[in-house]
C-alpha cells in the first residue's frame, strides 16, 4: 500500500488532511474501522488499521 507518511499512529486532524478527506468523515471511519486508541484525553489513529478498512471500499470493474 501506498503511505503518504511514515507515521503508524496519527491524531484526526492529520488523518484527514492525509487521507483529504473532512475531519468528522475521518473520524466515522476510523471508529467505524476499529482503529482509534484513546489515551486519556489523546486520540490517534491507527493508520495500517484505517487503510486496510478503507481498502474494503475498493471498486471492482
Amino acid at each position: 500500500m501506498y503511505k503518504k507518511n511514515n507515521k503508524k499512529f496519527v491524531r484526526y486532524r492529520e488523518g484527514a488532511e492525509i487521507y483529504s478527506m473532512c475531519q468528522s468523515k475521518f473520524e466515522k471511519m476510523a471508529k467505524e474501522a476499529k482503529a482509534v486508541y484513546k489515551l486519556d484525553k489523546l486520540v490517534l489513529v491507527n493508520c495500517d488499521i484505517f487503510e486496510a478498512y478503507l481498502e474494503t471500499y475498493r471498486l471492482s470493474e
